[in-house]
């Protein structure tokens, strides 16, 4: 937000500071400055001078010699400007002078061009008659400026007077960087009164009179809101006997130090009250609508629309439209259409300020590709009790230039008034926030400055409606905080009780997680989430396979980054694949990563998003290494013997005789196996890979850190050792379970230590031996005892058709 000091003092007039001191206070109540430009810099001894006389150069074609009054004497100034005459009134640098640049409008950021006496062919000169170029503006901003020659004075002047104040240019602009909840500071009304509070003087707003003749505007003109959620208020004036001309100079003063080029008084008015209040305002030409109606609606899907700039743009049906009788004349809140611009033959002009949906209008300009200064303040979130004030001030304003005649009331579609918003003042909890000690009536003090009133009978503050940031008690301790001054509130140490902090339970599953596959020679990588459908088809998965239901991204890099992934294998096959091209013989590699399983297509609702942990590894490894690995993650999270794996053959992508799901008390958790040699060719991959997929969420849920400690055995263990046979097909994880349902709370462990198959086995079969170490926490075991634990596993075994081996 730029703000020209002076105009920060028309409504601030006992604000007496340099600009350094200006910016450095206002940073520290709240308002950052960015940077600072003094429109007087490297401007030195330039004073209005009065050409008395006229005299040719005696030898130069091109120069002429001029006697110049500046007031306290009169000069010689020898120039080859074409463009002045006796009488005229210009500035003038003396000598010793200082401007900002050479007429070509190149500029001298550090000390500018300095200006000494001497002699043009022969002729003494003792000053210089300046350009505005020179002068370190431009004519985009002082139009009234010759393109080649001396600027001019148009106004009354005398000789001596500081041609710099003349032309303005006793300010500086500061540039401030605003936040987006403070609406009320992108206008210099609100700067002025940030300005005010700071610097703890009066503000005095701008004093709008009533205007309008004795006509009712609902003569003139009809509005109807169709969309009162996108436009909650609209309100509109009209002007009949419409006088263009150029705006005063004090206006376009104003303007030019914001960088706003002045044009004639009519849009001079509209940029100014929008800079003013903060309020964008739009200017039809009434005799261009249709049924004198306005309508406020949504576009038409591919509907075109012209806009001002001369720009076909294709709406949807999101966009909100200012519309008349018959057609669209306007986006709402972004550009007026080429349909209803003003030109230099208007009569009636028809006035709108209206409040729209901020979110609305910023998605809006995205669309359409097209932003503006207006959407840029509507997109922020206006106040709709802003918009007739600055509606009013437009008209007074109006009528004040003798710009046209104002038609009587105005149009005020409002259907849902904003609500009054009142906080309790509550001084203890706030001092309490800040650790400071303010007393109740210095806090008042603050808030009466920034608008807040105060009811005394029900300890309450009202909150004008330009302050959306305040809903809170903690939103009035921070003005507090900025008026008080950051720098005054003394260091206190922290209030409240001291607590253990920890990462939270996923996180900590995930570093457990993480730290064992580390331990086991896995390194850690990472792929993208987006993919492309190919992946499908490199993985052997059908057509008809649920990962092919992916979300499509809307703005995608390009095919190779056109869906979100559904499975994570892709990202992991890719990396060994890229590692074997290397010629890494040995290598081991794990990743964390989500993956996004839609509900429905298209989507509804956002996806359930997955953490997935998936290792991956080729070189020295097998299936059981791998398998070892996931069982070294379940220990570590308090599952172990808890995991069964179960033979599959549900995942084309791995071999067909080597794969398994792992569960968890019946839920599924992992699946693990060897990569299927289709899909090993398809990454250009040889040899043996295996890799397993855990579904983070399940495992979260299962895995527990509760340890109880038991200390050391007070009494001796028993070992039973079992040597079975038993078909082929048989897993041991099913003795496993068998042994831990049967062996109940004597059974201490279990270790498997032989597997045998050859010829003293009956082909088919196998031979398992486990040895059982059996312990009770408060005595020795008996013989019996263990006896009949064994029994009861044994005869489990025997239901699987497992006996022992004699």
């Amino acid at each position: 937000m730029d703000t020209p000091i002076s105009w920060i003092k028309a409504y601030v007039p006992d604000l007496d500071c340099s600009v350094e001191e200006y910016a450095d206070k206002m940073t520290l109540s709240g308002s950052n400055m960015e940077s600072y430009k003094k429109l007087d810099e490297n401007l030195e001894k330039i004073v209005v001078g009065k050409i008395e006389k006229i005299e040719k150069h005696p030898d130069a074609d091109k120069l002429i010699i001029c006697q110049v009054n500046v007031g306290a004497e009169t000069i010689q100034i020898v120039t080859g400007a074409p463009n002045v005459s006796e009488g005229d009134l210009v500035p003038v640098v003396l000598d010793g002078g200082r401007v900002a640049g050479g007429h070509d409008g190149g500029k001298n950021p550090e000390n500018g061009i300095k200006i000494k006496k001497g002699k043009l062919r022969g002729v003494e000169s003792f000053g210089m008659m300046c350009s505005i170029e020179e002068l370190g503006s431009t004519r985009d901003l002082y139009p009234e400026a010759p393109e080649n020659g001396i600027y001019i004075f148009e106004k009354d002047v005398n000789p001596g007077d500081d041609a710099v104040e003349a032309l303005g240019l006793r300010d500086a602009v500061v540039e401030f960087e605003i936040t987006s909840n403070r609406v009320d500071c992108f206008s210099m009304v609100g700067m002025a009164r940030e300005a005010a509070a700071t610097f703890r003087k009066d503000f005095y707003p701008p004093v709008v009179t009533a205007t309008g003749n004795d006509e009712d505007v609902n003569d003139y003109i009809k509005v109807t809101v169709e969309d009162e959620e996108l436009c909650p208020r609209y309100t509109a004036r009209v002007v009949k006997n419409i006088k263009l001309a150029p705006s005063p100079e004090w206006m376009q003063r104003r303007l030019s130090a914001m960088g706003i080029r002045p044009i004639n008084n009519l849009v001079d008015i509209t940029n100014y009250v929008m800079e003013e209040y903060g309020q964008p305002m739009h200017a039809y030409d009434l005799d261009t609508i249709a049924n004198r109606e306005i309508i406020v609606r949504r576009a038409k899907k591919d509907d075109k629309f012209v806009t001002l700039d001369g720009e076909e743009r294709i709406m949807d049906d999101s966009v909100l439209m200012i519309c008349d009788g018959e057609k669209e004349i306007g986006i709402a809140g972004i550009m007026g259409g080429e349909n209803s611009m003003v030109t230099d033959d208007i009569k009636t002009l028809l006035f709108e300020a209206a409040c729209f949906d901020g979110t609305n209008i910023r998605l809006s300009a995205k669309k359409i590709g097209l932003r503006t200064d207006a959407s840029g303040k509507f997109e922020k979130g206006l106040d709709p009790e802003n918009a007739m004030a600055a509606m009013n001030r437009a008209c007074q304003l109006i009528e004040e230039l003798g710009a046209g005649e104002v038609v009587g009331g105005a149009v005020d579609v409002y259907p849902h008034p904003a609500e009054e918003v009142r906080l309790p003042l509550e001084v203890d909890k706030m001092n309490a926030l800040l650790g400071t000690n303010v007393p109740k009536e210095e806090i008042l003090t603050y808030f009466h400055r920034l608008g807040l009133i105060y009811e005394e009978a029900s300890n309450e503050l009202l909150i004008p409606s330009f302050r959306q940031d305040l809903r809170c008690m903690a939103d009035l301790a921070e003005e507090v905080a900025r008026f008080f001054g950051y720098d005054n509130i003394p260091v206190t140490l922290p209030r409240g009780e001291a607590t253990a902090g920890k990462k939270p339970f996923k996180i900590r599953v995930e570093d457990v997680c993480r730290d064992v596959a580390e331990q086991n020679g896995f390194s850690g990588g990472m792929s993208y989430s987006f993919e492309s459908p190919k992946v499908f088809d490199k993985l052997l998965l059908s057509k008809d396979a649920k990962e092919r239901q992916a979300i499509e991204i809307s703005n995608p890099l390009g095919e190779d980054f056109s869906v979100m992934r559904t499975i994570s294998l892709n990202g992991m096959l890719t990396s060994l694949s890229s590692n074997l091209a290397h010629r890494n013989t040995n290598v081991r590699l794990y990743e964390f990563g989500n993956i996004y399983i839609p509900e429905a297509l298209p989507l509804e609702k956002l996806p359930d998003e997955r953490m997935q942990m998936t290792l991956g590894m080729y070189g020295d490894c097998d299936f059981f290494t791998l398998k070892g690995v996931l069982e070294d993650i379940m220990n570590a999270l308090g599952l172990k013997g808890m995991s069964e794996y179960a033979p599959t053959t549900e995942y084309p992508f791995l071999h067909p005789g080597r794969q398994a799901n792992v569960s968890l008390n019946g839920e599924s958790v992992a699946y693990i196996g060897q990569v299927h040699p289709e899909v090993m060719d398809n990454y250009s991959m040889k040899g043996e890979v295996y890799v397993a997929v855990i579904d983070m969420p399940v495992l979260v849920e299962k895995a527990t850190f509760d340890r109880k400690y038991e200390g050391v055995a007070k009494f001796p263990a028993m070992k039973r050792d079992l040597s079975m046979v038993m078909k082929k097909e048989i897993f041991v994880g099913q003795l496993e379970k068998i042994f831990r349902e049967k062996g109940g709370k004597l059974l201490e462990s279990y270790e498997l230590f032989d597997v045998y198959e050859g010829n003293q086995i009956e082909k088919g079969y196998k031979s398992v031996a486990y040895s059982l170490t059996f312990r009770a926490k408060d005595r020795t075991l008996e013989e019996a005892e263990v006896s009949k634990i064994v029994d009861k596993i044994l005869k489990e075994l025997q239901n699987l058709g497992i006996e022992l081996r004699a």
